[in-house]
């Protein structure tokens, strides 16, 4: 029987070409522990993220752009620093495109997760990935996973 797990993190850093390889991003980010609230009443929506206890998550990715909106991706995600990390790629092809605001781009993606290390070792599940990147590169990436630990 496999344990259902699932995180929340809001990951920042940068995105940005690869040297020499057209169309090849590399993006680095991190996330601290946190703590999320959603309520819902009679004014709405409201949601509000605090620091929480605990360590920090680290993100690794190489994208590659398949067209003017389109993208695969494939890294890795290092939670805190005993050696649990898990490996990902993309569900079909993500998206990246303009945003209300001119000078950030607003994109999602699914990836699957490739298995792992760790308390990841044998796992699998999805991850979704709402994020906006900034005309200098810095990324704010929001995760919501959903992983099946062996």
């Amino acid at each position: 029987m496999m344990e259902q797990m699932i995180y929340v993190l809001q990951f920042s850093g940068h995105a940005a070409p690869v040297e020499g390889a057209s169309g090849l991003l590399k993006a680095a980010t991190s996330a601290p522990s946190c703590e999320i609230s959603t309520r819902v009443g009679a004014q709405g929506v409201h949601s509000e993220l605090r620091p929480g206890d605990g360590g920090t998550a680290l993100f690794e990715s190489e994208v590659t752009m398949t067209g003017k909106t389109s993208f695969k991706e494939s890294g890795t995600i290092t939670f805190g620093e005993g050696g649990n990390r898990l490996r990902f790629s993309t569900v079909g092809q993500g998206y990246l495109g303009p945003s209300a605001d001119p000078k950030q781009s607003t994109g999602a993606v699914t990836w699957q997760v490739d298995g792992g290390e760790g308390q990841f070792e044998g796992a699998t599940g999805l991850i979704t990935s709402n994020f906006l990147v900034s005309d200098s590169g810095e990324v704010i990436d929001n995760h919501f996973g959903v992983i099946f630990l062996a």
